[in-house]
C-alpha cells in the first residue's frame, strides 16, 4: 500500500461552446460575423476535449499546458462571462453537485488544478524500490507543486475578482491549493531523503518532510477549507509529520551520541517517543519508530546513570533542529512562457478585438453622453428655465404686447397656441397620466408579487418548523423574518420610492386640474381667442403726451432686449445641437484599434490603458461648454437690464383699465402655455421613471424567486436528514456531518447525525511499513444511501445570495 497520496481529477462535460461565442460575437462584435472564427473555435474544442480525458500518462501533460497556454491568450480578448457555463465536479467528492458557472477564469482555473492533479498521480505511479523511479516521483511532485503555485499566483486572483458573493468553490481556493502545494513538496522531499537512503539520512531533511506535512495539514485547518480533504487524507498526513518529526529527533540524538552529549541524546530521544506516541493515537497501530527510539531510550538512560552522570536538559532548551530543503515548487516551462507552447500552431482568436479595447471604446460613448447632459444639455435647460422664470414675473412679453398691438392676437402667442392645437395638449396630458396611473399600478403589483413569494417562504418555513418541534427536533437556520432581512429592506426602499412618485404624481394632477381651463383654451382657433382677448383704448397713432412717448420709447428698449435674450437661446440650442451632431459621428474604435493593435499581442488589454486617448478625444466637446458659460455671463448681464427697463417702462405707463385686462389675458394665454410645458415635462420624466422602475423590480423579483428555491431546497435536505434520524436501523451509511446539521433540544433523548470518523488503523499502515509500498493509498468512497452525502446550501451562500 503507498505511503503518499495523489490528487484526484476534477471532471468535467461537453460545453455548448460554439453557440456560445456565436452569441457573444453577435451581441458584442457586431462588425464581425462569427463563421470567420470557425477554425479558432474548432482549435479550442479539440483542445478541451484532449485536455480534459481522465487519461494518466505523461503526454497528457502537454494536452493541458497547451490547452492553458490558449486560455490564457483567450482572456486577453475574452471577458470571462461570455453566457458560456463551464461544469466541473469536486475532485474530492465528486458525488455532489456539480458547479457550473459562467466564467472561463474558471475553466482555467479547473485545467490547472487537473494538470497538478496528474503530476501527483504520475509520480504515485513511479516504482520508487529504485532510485531512477524515486528520481521521477520526485521530479513530478515538484511540479506539481510547481503548477499549484503557479495557480494561486496568475489563475486564482482573476476567478477571486470575477466571482460574486455568493459562489464560493473551497477547492480553488489558496488556503486549500496552499494545502497541497506543501503537501507535494513534502512528499517530494521524502523522496529525496529515500533516494539518499544508502547513506545515514540527514535530520535536517526528515525535519524539512515533517515541516511540509505540518504546513499542508495547518493550512488547510486554519483557514476552513479542511473540511474540503477526505478524513482520511487528513489523518495521514498528520501521521505523516509525526513519523517524520520523531525520526529528524532520532537521527539528530545519533548526533549527539557521536559527540558525546549524552544529556542532549536522551532529551532528543524522549521528545522523538512523544511525538512518535501522538503519530500512534492518530494511526492506532504500533510502527518500528516506536520500537527504535524506546530500545535507544532504555540504552542512553542506563548508559548515563551508570557511567557519563549528565543532566538531561528540556527539549525546549536544546538548539532547533534546522531544517535543509532539498526540493521546490517547480513551475513547468510550458506555464512560464505560454508563448513557446503555442508556437507556429496558432493562436485562438488571434485576429478577434480584445473585449478590454471593445470596453474602452464603450466607455469613451458612456462618458460623452454623460458629460454632455451634465455639462451642455442640462445646463442649457437651467439658463433657459432662469430666463422663462424671469420673463414669467415681469409678465413679459404680454406686456409689451398688450401695448403694441391693442387689438388681436400677438405672433408669438399664435404659434404657441398653434404647438399645444397640434399637439392636442388636452388629450396628451389624459393619457400619459392615465399611463402613468397603470405603470404605477404595474411597479406596484410586482413589488407585491415578490412579496407574496416571500411571505408563502415564511408561512412553508414555520409551518416545517412546529411539525418538527413535535417530533422533538428544530431547524439549525436562520428562520425567515431574520434571513431574508436584505430582501425585505430592498422591498421597503422600493416602496418608499413608489410612494414618492405618486405624491409627485399627484402634485402633477392638481397643476394639471388648475390649469386645465387655460390650456384647453389654448387650443382653440384664432377667431375664438381674438373674441376672448379684450382690446385695448390705447391709440395706434403717433401721440405727442411725453408719458405715452417716454413709455414706448421703454416698450422698444424693452423688445431689444428680448430679442437679445431670444439671440442668447438661439445660439445655445445651436451649440447643443453641433454638440449633438459631433457626438452622432464621433467614432473612437480605430484609434483604441490601432493602439491595441501596437500592444503586445500576450498583454491582456485593459481599458486603462487607453485613458490618455480618452482624455485628448474628450477635449474636442470643451469649446461648446465655453461657448455655453459665455452666453450664461451674457444672459446674467441682460436680465439685469431687462428688469431695469421694465420698471421704467411700468412707471411710465398710462394707468388705463382695459390695457391691464388685454394684459392679464394675454399673460394668462402666454404662462398657461409654459405651464403645459411643464406638466408635459414632468410627465414624461414620470413615464420614464417607471419603465425604469419596472425592469429593476422585475429583477428583484427573480432575486426572490431564486432566494426562495434555495431555502426550499435547503428546507427538502433538512427534512431528508430529519427523515433519517427517524431511522433506527444501523445497517444505513451514517453520512458526513451536514453544513446545516440538525440538532436536538434535548441532546441526550435525540438521535443525532455524526460525521463518521473511522478508526485510521483500518486504512492507513504504519508509516514505515512496507505495506506503504505494495498497494494504492485509496480514498474511501462517500456513503450511499438515502442520507448519503447530505450537502445544503450554507447559511451564509443563502444569505448573500438574497439580494
Amino acid at each position: 500500500m503507498s505511503n503518499q497520496l495523489s490528487i484526484p481529477f476534477k471532471k468535467t462535460s461537453t460545453i455548448p461552446l460554439r453557440q456560445a461565442f456565436r452569441d457573444y460575437v453577435q451581441i458584442s462584435h457586431t462588425d464581425t460575423h462569427p463563421e470567420a472564427f470557425k477554425w479558432d473555435i474548432d482549435r479550442w474544442e479539440q483542445l478541451r476535449k484532449d485536455a480534459t480525458s481522465e487519461v494518466v500518462h505523461v503526454s497528457k501533460t502537454q494536452a493541458l499546458i497547451s490547452y492553458n497556454a490558449q486560455l490564457t491568450f483567450v482572456l486577453t480578448k475574452l471577458p470571462v462571462d461570455i453566457g458560456l457555463k463551464v461544469p466541473y465536479s469536486e475532485a474530492f467528492n465528486s458525488s455532489a453537485a456539480w458547479i457550473s458557472i459562467p466564467n472561463l477564469a474558471y475553466e482555467q482555473a479547473s485545467v490547472l488544478f487537473n494538470l497538478a492533479a496528474l503530476y501527483s498521480q504520475l509520480a504515485l505511479a513511479e516504482d520508487r524500490s529504485h532510485p531512477e523511479g524515486i528520481k521521477r516521483a520526485n521530479a513530478f511532485y515538484q511540479n506539481a507543486a510547481g503548477t499549484l503555485s503557479h495557480l494561486i499566483s496568475s489563475a486564482l486572483p482573476t476567478l477571486s475578482r470575477s466571482l460574486d458573493d455568493s459562489t464560493r468553490i473551497d477547492e480553488l481556493s489558496e488556503s486549500f491549493l496552499r494545502s497541497l502545494e506543501f503537501l507535494m513538496l513534502a512528499q517530494a522531499q521524502e523522496c529525496a531523503w529515500q533516494r539518499a537512503v544508502m547513506a545515514p539520512p540527514l535530520s535536517n531533511s526528515l525535519r524539512k518532510v515533517a515541516s511540509f506535512y505540518r504546513l499542508s495539514t495547518s493550512t488547510a485547518r486554519e483557514s476552513g477549507t479542511g473540511q474540503a480533504f477526505p478524513t482520511e487524507w487528513l489523518a495521514h498526513i498528520d501521521t505523516k509529520y509525526h513519523h517524520f518529526e520523531a525520526a529528524a529527533q532520532y537521527r539528530k540524538s545519533m548526533d549527539d551520541l557521536e559527540a558525546s552529549k549524552y544529556g542532549r541524546e536522551l532529551a532528543r530521544l524522549i521528545e522523538g517517543r512523544a511525538v512518535a506516541k501522538r503519530g500512534y493515537d492518530i494511526a492506532r497501530r504500533a510502527y518500528s519508530i516506536m520500537d527504535i527510539i524506546d530500545k535507544n531510550i532504555a540504552r542512553a538512560e542506563r548508559d548515563n546513570d551508570l557511567i557519563y552522570h549528565q543532566d538531561v536538559p528540556p527539549i525546549s532548551a536544546l538548539p532547533v533542529v534546522e531544517e535543509i530543503s532539498m526540493v521546490k515548487s517547480a513551475v513547468p516551462v510550458g506555464l512560464q512562457d505560454p508563448k513557446a507552447v503555442v508556437g507556429g500552431d496558432g493562436v485562438i482568436l488571434g485576429d478577434l478585438v480584445g473585449w478590454g479595447a471593445k470596453v474602452a471604446v464603450d466607455i469613451y460613448r458612456d462618458r460623452v453622453g454623460n458629460w454632455l447632459k451634465e455639462e451642455v444639455y442640462n445646463r442649457v435647460n437651467e439658463l433657459d428655465s432662469s430666463a422663462d422664470y424671469m420673463l414669467q414675473e415681469l409678465s413679459l412679453p404680454a406686456s409689451l404686447e398688450a401695448l403694441e398691438k391693442p387689438v388681436g392676437l400677438p405672433p408669438s402667442l399664435l404659434r404657441k397656441a398653434e404647438v399645444v392645437r397640434l399637439e392636442d395638449g388636452p388629450t396628451r396630458i389624459d393619457g400619459s397620466i392615465e399611463n402613468a396611473e397603470l405603470l404605477a399600478s404595474r411597479c406596484r403589483d410586482i413589488l407585491n408579487q415578490a412579496m407574496d413569494l416571500l411571505d408563502q417562504e415564511a408561512s412553508e418555513d414555520e409551518g416545517v418548523r412546529k411539525n418538527a418541534a413535535k417530533d422533538g427536533k428544530m431547524w439549525d437556520r436562520l428562520p425567515s423574518y431574520e434571513a431574508n432581512i436584505e430582501l425585505t429592506n430592498k422591498e421597503s426602499r422600493y416602496r418608499q420610492m413608489l410612494d414618492h412618485a405618486c405624491e409627485s404624481d399627484e402634485h402633477v394632477r392638481e397643476k394639471w386640474e388648475q390649469w386645465e381651463e387655460v390650456i384647453t383654451r389654448l387650443t382653440w382657433n384664432e377667431e375664438e381667442l381674438e373674441g376672448w382677448v379684450p382690446s385695448s383704448t390705447i391709440p395706434t397713432g403717433r401721440s405727442k403726451d411725453p408719458a405715452k412717448i417716454q413709455t414706448q420709447v421703454h416698450a422698444r428698449a424693452l423688445r431689444v432686449h428680448l430679442e437679445a435674450l431670444d439671440d442668447l437661446r438661439t445660439a445655445r440650442a445651436q451649440l447643443a445641437q453641433r454638440a449633438q451632431r459631433l457626438a452622432d459621428a464621433d467614432d473612437i474604435q480605430p484609434r483604441i484599434m490601432r493602439e491595441a493593435a501596437v500592444v503586445e499581442r500576450w498583454t491582456e488589454i485593459e481599458p486603462a490603458m487607453f485613458e490618455n486617448t480618452l482624455d485628448q478625444e474628450m477635449n474636442k466637446y470643451q469649446k461648446f461648454k465655453d461657448g455655453i458659460e459665455e452666453g450664461a455671463d451674457k444672459q446674467v448681464e441682460l436680465i439685469e437690464s431687462i428688469k431695469a427697463r421694465y420698471e421704467q417702462f411700468i412707471q411710465s405707463r398710462r394707468d388705463d383699465q382695459s390695457v391691464k385686462e388685454r394684459e392679464h389675458a394675454l399673460q394668462s394665454l402666454d404662462l398657461g402655455y409654459h405651464k403645459y410645458r411643464e406638466i408635459t415635462r414632468n410627465l414624461d420624466e414620470g413615464l420614464k421613471f417607471y419603465n425604469d422602475l419596472s425592469k429593476i423590480l422585475i429583477k428583484f423579483r427573480e432575486a426572490c424567486k431564486e432566494w426562495v428555491r434555495l431555502r426550499r431546497d435547503e428546507m427538502r435536505w433538512l427534512s431528508q436528514s430529519l427523515d433519517a434520524l427517524r431511522l433506527e436501523d444501523d445497517d444505513l451509511p451514517t453520512p458526513k456531518a451536514s453544513s446545516t446539521p440538525l440538532h436536538d433540544p434535548e441532546p441526550e433523548k435525540a438521535n443525532v447525525l455524526k460525521s463518521p470518523l473511522p478508526d485510521a488503523s483500518h486504512s492507513l499502515p504504519p508509516p514505515d511499513s512496507d505495506e506503504w509500498e505494495s498497494t494504492p493509498f485509496i480514498a474511501p468512497r462517500p456513503p450511499s444511501g438515502p442520507a448519503a452525502g447530505l450537502r445544503g446550501p450554507s447559511r451564509r451562500a443563502l444569505e448573500k445570495q438574497k439580494g
